[in-house]
């Protein structure tokens, strides 16, 4: 609910501060009062495009500022969650207008552009009049309308999330479709890849161990000579024999020499033994260094064709496993493509069937709440003076989306026999502020109460009783909500719950408008004014007395 407007240097505004209350709120005044200066200034700090020039003359700059009571639950707190913005139970915004052009605006002081105050406004505000291109008399929103006004939000569900399952199921298609064609080109490569890798079946690190082994072999082919001649001169025809021999002779005579030979057979012993493990060592080393010359030539053919292989795919050999792997995938996924997509394209016939039932369902639910809403705007329009006029929802085919496959369109026609159009085309200035107090009464149940209704000179181009009739209507949609209305019509100004007047003054060469509130004496004479001019009569404080007393 709208409960406090402040404005600043606005047009022909010097300061205005305006507190509005829940319910019926009138705004009346003389033709040029500046009415619809209020209008602009709102329609200013909830972000919508309206008037370039705002700033009163003389002034630096325009400023207005509109707080708003929010209930817990409002749809606003989502918007301001989303744009990162603080919320609460009070919601201020704040814009303004310097005189170079430049505009800034605020929400609980935070600074923010003007479409996150048009997004906000969407679910603060409704401005409908003669020049209202924001509710009911855009066709873009009148299919949401009759959703709203069937009250069947399961059937929208389930639409949209047929749509989603539907969307998903084509993109995989697509996917796979892609995948296929992506590796179908590449098929004989494949094949014959994955055959070559196959055959090869190269391990990570088997490129190094065979560098090693082949290594090995290569150095042990230059050094086994040298050690198997040092492994005859340690044995029996060398050293060893040798060795031997002196020691048996020695030990011969040992018995003879006096002891003195027992240190250089003692030493001769040792020599032995240590000769006898060098002799070992070595022989070790032949045998290790012992491999079959076929051998070397499979390790350097293992070796060289790795590399040859690691080469052609442009990796290192350590990656063939790798690539094997991943080539064989693709090979895999070309093999088992086509089942693939044959899977998919059942999926999607059977998300096509599953939305295409869905819509229908819609469809037939919007048909029957376009139905119902004709007779109750049928019913409506009688005491508006209408009744020979023809309101009609239009419900026809249109291109497939998450909203189903119908277009909405409101469509009327106020003389018989003349055909029916577009709402905001075919009705005159008064018969179309009629038709959209009807339309919003309809709607009255189904609409957000948190929202306030703006009713810009809907009255306009009726009198008596059926000015009495809209205002009864307006004042029934105020009810448990807000709504402000803009007047000429005194029948409607005196249901209105709370009356303020607007007021053009001129001091010296200066021209100003001002809003004053009216208590009951005072409301009793503005609405004698309207009902007689400038000269009130006492039977036009009759007839306001009337009026107000219902």
């Amino acid at each position: 609910m709208l409960r406090a407007l402040e404005i600043r240097d606005m047009l022909i505004i010097d300061r205005l501060e305006l507190g509005f209350q829940p319910g019926l709120n009138v705004l009346t005044g003389e033709t040029g009062a500046g009415k619809s200066i209020l209008l602009d200034s709102l329609g200013f700090v909830l972000g919508w495009r309206g008037r370039a020039e705002l700033v009163r003359a003389g002034a630096a700059q325009g400023e207005v500022t509109a707080v708003f009571d929010l209930a817990p639950d409002h749809a606003v707190h989502g918007v301001l969650d989303e744009a990162g913005l603080p919320g609460g139970d009070e919601l201020i915004l704040r814009r303004i207008n310097t005189r170079d052009g430049r505009k800034t605006g605020w929400v609980n002081d935070r600074r923010v552009s003007g479409e996150v105050l048009r997004r906000i406004s969407e679910h603060l505000v409704e401005l409908h009049g003669q020049h209202d291109d924001r509710g009911l008399l855009d066709p873009k929103g009148h299919r949401a309308i009759l959703d709203l006004y069937s009250g069947e939000e399961a059937a929208l569900a389930q639409v949209a999330g047929a749509w989603r399952a539907r969307s998903e199921a084509r993109k995989a298609l697509a996917s796979a479709e892609a995948a296929l064609e992506a590796v179908r080109s590449q098929e004989d490569f494949l094949r014959h890849a994955v055959a070559e890798l196959t055959t090869l079946a190269p391990e990570t690190g088997e490129e190094a161990e065979l560098d090693a082994r082949r290594r090995s072999m290569q150095a042990a082919e230059k050094i086994r000579e040298d050690i198997a001649r040092a492994s005859d001169a340690l044995g029996y025809e060398g050293a060893e024999g040798a060795m031997s021999g002196a020691l048996r002779w020695l030990e011969g005579v040992a018995d003879r020499a006096d002891g003195r030979l027992d240190a250089p057979l003692a030493a001769l012993t040792r020599a032995m033994a240590e000769l006898d493990e060098a002799a070992r060592g070595v022989a070790d080393c032949l045998d290790a260094l012992d491999f079959d010359p076929h051998e070397l030539e499979a390790t350097e053919e293992r070796l060289f064709a790795l590399r040859a292989l690691a080469r052609k795919h442009n990796v290192q050999p350590d990656a063939l496993p790798r690539l094997a792997a991943h080539l064989s995938q693709q090979l895999d996924a070309l093999d088992a493509g086509a089942d693939r997509i044959d899977s998919c394209a059942r999926a999607v016939q059977d998300a096509d069937a599953a939305y295409d039932a869905a819509a229908a369902q819609l469809g037939a639910v919007r048909r029957a709440a376009a139905a119902r809403l004709d007779a109750a705007m049928l019913a409506e329009l009688a005491p508006l003076k209408m009744e020979r006029a023809v309101f009609r929802t239009e419900v026809t085919e249109a291109a497939p989306g998450p909203e189903g496959v119908d277009a909405v369109q409101f469509t009327v026609a106020t003389n018989p026999g003349a055909p029916a159009g577009p709402l905001n085309k075919i009705a005159s200035g008064g018969e179309l502020s009629r038709f959209l107090l009807a339309l919003k009464v309809c709607l009255s149940e189904e609409r957000n109460a948190a929202v306030t209704m703006i009713f810009d000179e809907i009255d306009r181009g009726v009198g008596g009783a059926t000015a009495d009739a809209v205002g009864r209507r307006l004042k029934a949609l105020a009810a448990g909500g807000q709504v402000l209305v803009v007047t000429h019509s005194p029948q409607v100004a005196a249901l209105g719950a709370h009356h303020w007047r607007v007021e053009k003054r001129v001091e010296g060469e200066v021209t100003t408008s001002t809003v004053v509130p009216l208590p009951g004496a005072e409301r009793e004479g503005e609405i004698a004014r309207m009902l007689s001019g400038d000269t009130v009569t006492d039977e036009a404080r009759a007839a306001a007395r009337a009026l107000l007393a219902g």
